[in-house]
């Protein structure tokens, strides 16, 4: 099962950055264990979303031909707890990304409060480490297209991002 802690993306330029958006719910189960009386949700969630958004954008960049995977969280700081009824908007810059992994700077903010900072390194993955298996081509094009990638994705000419012929041919 796979757990998705994006709503949509609302912005992704390929290659620099994407804004996703998370609506904070009190339906959700996770926030009725993390704290019964006073429901927040995670910080390891938050950062989760923010390795979402800013690891499809990693792995985009490649064509998704490319396995990448969340090595490291470098940095990460919260200025204050999501509860529900917030929107998380996780913005996400890729610093500098080459042929093993890549180094995201990501925020997450409610309105214009500021909720957190991170950075995140990622790892490219060869096939012989990281089979197909744990990569999906057709789950992940369903994936990024239901969280709205090539709805607001662009190149960077401004160009509308079209999917990558490593999923379509997979699918």
């Amino acid at each position: 099962m796979r757990w998705f802690w994006i709503d949509r993306f609302i912005e992704f330029e390929s290659g620099r950055r994407a804004t996703a958006v998370k609506n904070v719910s009190l339906s959700e189960d996770h926030l009725h264990d993390h704290f019964p009386g006073a429901p927040l949700m995670p910080n390891a969630l938050v950062i989760e979303g923010l390795a979402q958004t800013g690891g499809l954008l990693a792995a985009e960049h490649g064509g998704f031909v490319e396995r990448v995977v969340l090595a490291k969280v470098a940095k990460a700081r919260f200025h204050f707890s999501a509860t529900p009824g917030d929107t998380l908007t996780y913005r996400t810059t890729i610093e500098d990304i080459n042929a093993s992994g890549a180094v995201v700077s990501g925020t997450s903010s409610v309105g214009e409060r500021l909720q957190a900072e991170v950075q995140l390194f990622f790892a490219h993955l060869g096939e012989d480490v990281a089979g197909k298996w744990l990569f999906d081509p057709a789950s992940l094009l369903a994936m990024v297209q239901l969280l709205g990638v090539y709805d607001v994705g662009r190149d960077a000419e401004g160009n509308p991002l079209k999917v990558p012929e490593e999923l379509a041919s997979n699918s």
